[in-house]
């Protein structure tokens, strides 16, 4: 089995080198054939619509939401209760974990349309929790909005910014310094001078190339890509895939009693 392939992105993209897979004792997971991850492509000219631009990745396939479930995935979770990208109990039965860059279209709409609603229906009643991954993939800017995003959860402001970022016509304006400390400010992170340090901090950095590196390492080759208990999702899917994955996934947890269980983190 090869590595996985560099992201698909624009031209203007900074290129990513290839990746090896994560290994979970004697499995190794690897990217499409096992995990079913679809492959991507940019948008041809033309085709782009309110929602993307030219440049933005589209799904090619939909990952079933009815199989293709494995429980070494599902130890992805942190179910940290400090994790300010996170949201939802650290014990609920189903974890969902997004893999995303704030100049991916096709994140953007999940942030306004689909996300919103799953956090209404599924989070509130403790059912479902969701984890962030900071997977940018389109070069400095999406390293900026990825480093910003950390930096305004370390100020408890990190969904915040996530709504400020994914706005309607945000990208659009750019992820420079300048920029990003905006969408913090309008996010209403109190000490812009930490963030700023906090953004260009190590810890930041680091923080970063850890969500890369699993993203990676699950086989995901562009944004958005999910895990839901250990089950691949790929791409901005409609609302209905999301629902019987996560009730599928709930129902599961029921029947065999592992609702709230952490997974052992990988190594």
């Amino acid at each position: 089995m090869s590595t996985p392939k560099n992201p698909k992105s624009s031209k203007s993209s900074k290129s990513a080198s290839p990746r090896k897979p994560l290994v979970y004792g004697a499995v190794v997971v690897v990217a499409a054939g096992l995990l079913g991850f679809a492959s991507y492509k940019a948008t041809a000219p033309g085709t782009a619509s309110k929602d993307t631009t030219a440049t933005d990745p589209a799904a090619e396939v939909s990952a079933d939401p009815n199989e293709g479930v494995y429980p070494e995935l599902a130890k992805l979770a942190r179910r940290d209760a400090d994790d300010q990208l996170a949201i939802g109990p650290a014990d609920a039965p189903v974890v969902l974990i997004e893999y995303a860059d704030f100049k991916c279209g096709y994140c953007g709409k999940f942030a306004r349309d689909t996300e919103p609603e799953l956090i209404e229906k599924y989070v509130k009643d403790g059912t479902l929790r969701i984890e962030w991954r900071n997977f940018p993939i389109f070069g400095e800017e999406s390293e900026n909005a990825a480093r910003g995003a950390w930096a305004a959860g370390q100020q408890n402001r990190f969904w915040e910014f996530h709504r400020a970022a994914y706005a309607e016509g945000a990208k659009e304006k750019g992820f420079g310094k300048d920029r990003v400390k905006a969408l913090a400010e309008e996010a209403g992170v109190k000490d812009l001078d930490r963030f700023m340090k906090d953004l260009d901090g190590d810890a930041a950095r680091a923080s970063v190339k850890k969500d890369q590196e699993q993203a990676y390492g699950i086989g995901a080759t562009s944004t958005p890509s999910f895990l839901i208990n250990g089950r691949p999702i790929a791409g901005a899917q409609p609302d209905e895939t999301f629902t019987r994955a996560i009730e599928a996934a709930a129902e599961q947890a029921k029947t065999t009693g592992t609702a709230g269980q952490a997974g052992e983190p990988a190594k």
